[in-house]
């Protein structure tokens, strides 16, 4: 059995803005549950569950997790049973150096599926989360999966030399050097030819009430160790997903980007290629960028809801 969230989190949280219909404290979340179970290679995953009804399993961006979630989660788990998977070493996860790559986070989505016993369910995922799911449908194919949502993650983050610019655009390329990306996430100098920064330069844009509230809880609760967190980015961004997307897609898709991600074109292309995929394009008074679940998680999860009862 799950535990609650309280709880396993020890402590209760005000969120900083109060938003009618939205969360004030943690403690009002009383169905929000934290479990875990352990991986075939030991390490144990942690995840989030609230609400009843058909399954929708969220895999978070890189270094996000469950509590950057909250707000989807609220907002969703009033129609759907909704989990949101902390990657091994996110969120309330367990911290290793085994199994830094995308195929192994691809495996552990299977065997959480196992976990949770669900026959059918969606699967969404935010950025890199979006990977592990193409590297699940890779590895094992839809018959599990019921739709599929899809939140801004390039189909390449690595930009071949060889590539014209439409297929640059295509797959989404933003680097011409993954070793530069890690550092230049990490601090050091870059510049956009060489590294799409962009990404960046909107997460440090909060002015969301919404996303202020999800980004001061998950500070609050979880822990994280860039040493840890920035031993996936290589893998992740050295894939190269368009034979997923072209060959192995064969259930319906909702890709959501926006004005303010260059990814867009990318997206683009995704729900073009699928052939079952619709594109959701968010303005940038919408906050449609890398983060627009974070920071626009009503309309997000109506969008969403929408294209579930389709």
């Amino acid at each position: 059995m799950a535990e609650p969230a309280m709880e396993v989190l020890g402590t209760d949280y005000t969120f900083p803005n109060q938003i009618a219909d939205m969360l004030g404290k943690l403690s009002d979340f009383a169905g929000l549950q934290i479990n875990g179970f352990t991986t075939n290679d030991g390490i144990r995953l942690n995840y989030w569950e609230a609400g009843s009804g058909d399954p929708v399993v969220f895999v978070p961006a890189w270094g996000a997790n469950g509590a950057e979630l909250i707000n989807v989660i609220w907002l969703l788990s009033q129609s759907h049973h909704v989990y949101v998977l902390d990657p091994r070493n996110q969120g309330l996860s367990e911290k290793t150096l085994k199994g830094a790559r995308i195929a192994r986070h691809s495996m552990d989505l299977n065997e959480f599926l196992d976990h949770i016993g669900v026959e059918k369910t969606v699967l969404a995922g935010w950025s890199m989360g979006v990977s592990v799911i193409w590297g699940y449908i890779d590895l094992f194919g839809t018959e599990r999966i019921s739709k599929a949502v899809f939140v801004d993650q390039p189909v390449s983050i690595y930009t071949h030399d060889d590539w014209s610019e439409e297929e640059r655009l295509n797959a989404g390329g933003m680097t011409t050097s993954v070793e530069r990306m890690i550092a230049a996430y990490q601090g050091a100098p870059t510049n956009q030819q060489v590294v799409d920064m962009k990404v960046v330069q909107r997460s440090l844009m909060m002015d969301s009430p919404y996303a202020q509230n999800s980004a001061g809880f998950a500070h609050a609760v979880i822990d994280t160790d860039p040493a840890y967190t920035f031993r996936v980015l290589f893998d992740h961004a050295a894939n190269d997903w368009r034979d997923v997307i072209e060959q192995k897609l064969d259930i319906p898709v909702a890709v959501f980007s926006g004005e303010e991600s260059n990814n867009l074109p990318s997206q683009a292309w995704i729900a073009e290629t699928a052939p079952h995929g619709r594109l959701f394009s968010y303005t940038s008074a919408e906050e449609g960028d890398h983060f627009l679940m974070l920071k626009n998680p009503r309309k997000f999860v109506a969008d969403l809801r929408g294209f579930l009862a389709e």
